[in-house]
């Protein structure tokens, strides 16, 4: 279990954090290198594979890991199990359903910026209770100390700094003039057309 390959699957599934985030940004660039969009849909790719994948995937996998296997994630934060454990779980999967239905391209930035304040004030939370925990009892488990801590803080800047970018970037004007315009909803299209003639 010391060989390379191992280690390096085994830090790839403990740090899953940062790993379904970067499988996120990953596939969006591989889409856009691809397909060639414009600045705003290059930048609402990049926001909504991260919520797929950086919020929806690694929270119900998280979700998993704390109600299924509580006892193995408090060891690796440094903690005892208790009740709470699950508690977390079942949190982080709603964080996660609420991702995944903020992913596609046609839902409102509303829902997308929703999608990112919860995950931000659990991260930021945790992270200031790991570093707590680590100058009250020097606890530099994997999980209170590690990566775990730094994708704490980064991810969620990440996650406002794409929606910022991409929100800052749409096409303004009314919905069917704006709708027309990008190609997603080509029933506007007619309408949109009359009123510009």
């Amino acid at each position: 279990m010391n060989d390379p390959l191992s280690l390096t699957i085994a830090f790839v599934l403990m740090n899953f954090t940062a790993t379904f985030t970067a499988a996120g940004l990953l596939i969006a660039v591989i889409v856009i290198v691809v397909k060639r969009p414009s600045r705003h849909i290059a930048l609402a790719t990049l926001l909504n594979w991260f919520l797929l994948f950086g919020i929806g995937i690694t929270y119900i996998f998280n979700g998993i890991m704390h109600t299924v296997f509580g006892d193995l994630s408090a060891s690796l934060i440094g903690w005892e199990n208790n009740g709470f454990q699950a508690e977390v779980g079942f949190a982080s999967i709603g964080i996660g359903i609420v991702a995944l239905m903020a992913f596609p391209q046609r839902m409102p930035y509303s829902l997308k910026l929703a999608a990112l304040v919860g995950p931000a004030c659990f991260l930021w939370g945790a992270a200031g209770a790991h570093i707590a925990d680590i100058i009250a009892r020097g606890n530099m488990s994997s999980h209170n100390a590690g990566v775990v801590l730094y994708t704490d803080i980064i991810v969620p800047i990440i996650g406002f700094g794409l929606w910022a970018a991409s929100f800052a970037t749409r096409e303004r004007g009314r919905p069917a003039d704006r709708d027309a315009h990008d190609g997603s909803n080509p029933a506007a299209q007619p309408a949109a057309a009359s009123a510009h003639a």
